[in-house]
C-alpha cells in the first residue's frame, strides 16, 4: 500500500507567500483629491503666466458671476472628493450626493446670469467667443480627466461609471472655475449655453470612457 506524504502546513504557506510583495495602502480620499486639485491649480498658474487676465475684481463684483464661480469651485472640490471616496471598495455610493448642493449653486447662479443676459443684454453674443470658451474648457478638461482616471484606477472602484462620472463633474467644474479669470466679456445667454453643453459632454464622456478604463483596472 502506497504511503502519501503530506507537506507541513508551514512549508505550504511559505511557498504561497514567498513571491508576494507588500501592497502600499492608498492615501485617504481627501489627500488624493487635494493632490489632483493641486494639479488643476498648477494648470491655472501656467495659463495665468501665458495669458493676459482682465480685471477679475471688477468682474467678480457681479453677484451672479461671483456665486457661479464659487459654486463651480466648490463643485470641483466636493466632486473630486466624492470620486475618490466612491473608488474605494466598501465606501457607500451615497458619497455621490456630496457635490449636489454646490452644483445646484453653480447651475442656479449660471441660470440667473443667463436670465439677466436674456432680459437685459449688455453684450452682443459672438460665435468666436463661444468657440473660444468651448476650446478652453475642452483643453483644460482633457489633461485633468486623464490624470484623474489614472489616479482612480489604483483603487479598483466597484462602481466605475459612477466614480468616473463624478470625476467628470469635478473636471468640468475645475475647468469652468479656471475659465472665469480669462473670459473676455460678460457672459451672454449663448456663452452660458455653450458652457453648459460642454460641461455635460465632459461628464458624459468621463462616465462612459472613464468608466470602461476604470472597469479594466
Amino acid at each position: 500500500m502506497a504511503v502519501h506524504r503530506t507537506r507541513p502546513v508551514d512549508d505550504l504557506v511559505g511557498d504561497l507567500v514567498r513571491d508576494l510583495r507588500p501592497v502600499r495602502p492608498l492615501p485617504p480620499p481627501g489627500l488624493r483629491a487635494l493632490a489632483w486639485l493641486g494639479a488643476a491649480c498648477l494648470i491655472g498658474f501656467a495659463l495665468a503666466a501665458l495669458a493676459e487676465i482682465p480685471d477679475l475684481r471688477e468682474r467678480l463684483a457681479t453677484p451672479d458671476l461671483r456665486m457661479a464661480a464659487a459654486g463651480a469651485l466648490l463643485t470641483a472640490v466636493t466632486a473630486a472628493y466624492a470620486a475618490f471616496a466612491t473608488s474605494v471598495p466598501g465606501r457607500p455610493a451615497a458619497w455621490a450626493l456630496l457635490p449636489l448642493p454646490a452644483a445646484a449653486l453653480w447651475i442656479g447662479a449660471s441660470g440667473l446670469g443667463c436670465l439677466k443676459a436674456y432680459l437685459a443684454p449688455v453684450a452682443e453674443a459672438h460665435a468666436q467667443t463661444g468657440l473660444g470658451c468651448f476650446g478652453f474648457l475642452t483643453a483644460v478638461s482633457l489633461p485633468l480627466s486623464a490624470l484623474l482616471v489614472l489616479m482612480l484606477r489604483r483603487a479598483c472602484p466597484l462602481r466605475p461609471n459612477l466614480t468616473a462620472a463624478l470625476g467628470g463633474l469635478a473636471t468640468a467644474a475645475a475647468a469652468a472655475t479656471l475659465l472665469v479669470p480669462f473670459h473676455p466679456e460678460e457672459a451672454t445667454a449663448t456663452d452660458i449655453a455653450i458652457h453648459g453643453a460642454t460641461v455635460i459632454a465632459v461628464i458624459a464622456l468621463n462616465g462612459l470612457a472613464g468608466g470602461r478604463l476604470l472597469a479594466r483596472g
